[in-house]
């Protein structure tokens, strides 16, 4: 073996590489069994990795979330900067660790090294029950092996993953590779003797774990819902401590609301729990939820009438108290656009299209096909070019969407929300949250006159780099663009030339 090419030794690939190239750099050195499982996991589609931002930021998010838990970063410089400035706008409030590399260090194997030695400082009983260690793209196509790490010092688990860009396509679904990675762990733990009890005890009812980061009042709301069949909600996964992965483990059906955490659902599996795809969202959802769960756990028919006949009718009236009536397209990387769209189908409005990052799972299925038998278009994976393309095509009285989407949005004066900050960051399930999408909803759609008064205004200023006030029109040189065009496609003919001697 060479030294490019020998795992752990590094390599010299970087991450101006590209992804095919990391790739093939990673599988080289010792990382296939890796990226053949994420593709498994997370199978790509048509466009195969959505514009979004660095995946690890969903695992870095997990762990900074949970008490006791140190987070280690393993990456370039810019990639680790970008990463904790983003989780610190997000609302971290705990230090990321980093191990620094430069090319010496990454090919000799000193990184692993040093790694090592972060961890043993790390692993401090009194202050932490878990250190976590994530592995950014060039440490990953480098081949550093995390797998060689001691799962446990001084009674502190060591928990090492690889996170690459070019192998997990979205930060959602990083989430899942630390959660699936934190349950496996515990659940190896709990087969081999006694855990502890969550921190405010055993329920005293079978439990129904939540798998999905929710807003918090729909926790306590679903709770309400699942009391009359003599159920409780239990913890949510991703959990906010270590010993609450125990509790989630011990359920009597796990309730996939977001349905891309394949790798912890395949730890549910091997648990001996089974889960029900979907969520408790409005009218039809929630009834169709209620039962699900019932025939799961193994709840009598006049207890889940109980449940229903409880909920449902405060639910209908949510929705009728606060209607929608408009035009929307949505898209969005989080993973619940889907639970979304319902609900804004069954407050009136007319929802054409639905975009996620997320790629197609079993367990949005039902949601899917509620959707498309409603005659809205479902696109997994989709792009931001899908999501524009469906906002031209069906003209939206209000378009819900990622920050590009919104902005394009206000620029065609069409009223628009932000869909992580302003839609998925509240309540969704039951009458609380027909009422409050409602809200947010009817607020923005109220905007369109002022938007039409601002494009007015705006209007003969130009577009793009024609943009402002000018004594002429600034004049296209398309000459220049195809001159500079042909020089650039002679240097890829050269370099291609070179790669074949």
């Amino acid at each position: 073996m060479t030294a490019s090419s020998a795992p752990g030794s590094g390599s010299a690939t970087g991450c101006h590489a590209g992804a095919d190239e990391m790739s093939r750099a990673a599988a080289a050195a010792g990382k296939s069994e890796v990226l053949e499982r994420y593709a498994a996991d997370y199978p790509t589609g048509p466009h195969d990795q959505p514009q979004s931002m660095c995946p690890a930021f969903g695992s870095l998010r997990v762990g900074l979330r949970m008490r006791r838990t140190a987070t280690v970063l393993s990456g370039s410089a810019c990639c680790v900067y970008g990463l904790t400035f983003t989780s610190h706008f997000y609302g971290a409030r705990r230090t990321v660790g980093y191990v620094p590399f430069d090319s010496e260090t990454l090919v000799t194997g000193k990184l692993f090294e040093d790694i090592r030695e972060a961890v043993f400082k790390l692993a401090d009983p009194e202050k932490n029950d878990a250190v976590v260690v994530i592995n950014l793209c060039v440490p990953t196509a480098s081949g550093v092996p995390l797998d060689l790490l001691p799962k446990e010092i001084n009674g502190v688990r060591i928990i090492g993953i690889d996170v690459p860009g070019f192998g997990v396509p979205t930060h959602a679904e990083a989430k899942d590779v630390l959660a699936g990675a934190m349950l496996k762990y515990a659940r190896t733990e709990a087969e081999r003797g006694p855990v502890q009890q969550p921190r405010e005890g055993r329920s005293g009812r079978p439990t129904v774990t939540l798998l999905g980061e929710i807003f918090p009042v729909d926790a306590v709301g679903i709770g309400r819902m699942l009391a009359p069949m003599d159920l409780a909600a239990g913890p949510t996964v991703p959990t906010r401590e270590w010993r609450e992965l125990y509790a989630a483990l011990d359920c009597a059906a796990v309730a996939a609301i977001h349905p891309f955490y394949t790798a912890s659902i395949r730890e549910f599996d091997y648990a001996g729990r089974q889960c029900v795809g979907s969520a408790p969202v409005g009218y039809e959802g929630t009834a169709a939820w209620l039962n699900a769960i019932g025939k799961v756990c193994n709840v009598s028919e006049a207890k889940v009438a109980m449940a229903s006949n409880a909920i449902l009718p405060a639910i209908k009236g949510a929705l009728g108290g606060a209607p929608i009536d408009a035009r929307i397209t949505l898209s969005g990387y989080e993973g619940s656009e889907l639970l979304v769209a319902r609900l804004l189908i069954e407050s009136g409005a007319d929802v054409r299209y639905v975009g996620t990052a997320c790629g197609r799972t079993p367990w949005s299925d039902a949601d899917r096909e509620w959707l498309e038998a409603k005659g809205v278009t479902v696109k997994y994976r989709a792009s931001l070019e899908n999501d524009l393309a469906a906002m031209h095509e069906f003209r939206p009285d209000l378009a819900i969407g990622t920050t590009p989407v919104v902005q394009k949005a206000k620029e065609h004066a069409i009223p628009s929300l932000y869909f992580t900050n302003l839609i998925s960051a509240r309540p969704l399930m039951g009458p609380a949250g027909a009422g409050s999408l409602a809200q947010v909803v009817n607020a923005a759609l109220a905007n369109k006159e002022r938007f039409d008064r601002m494009r007015d205004f705006f209007e003969g200023v130009g577009e793009g780099d024609k943009a402002g006030v000018w004594e002429g029109v600034p004049v296209e040189h398309v000459e220049f663009r195809e001159r500079n065009q042909q020089q650039l496609e002679r240097q890829a003919k050269r370099r291609k030339a070179q790669e074949m001697v």
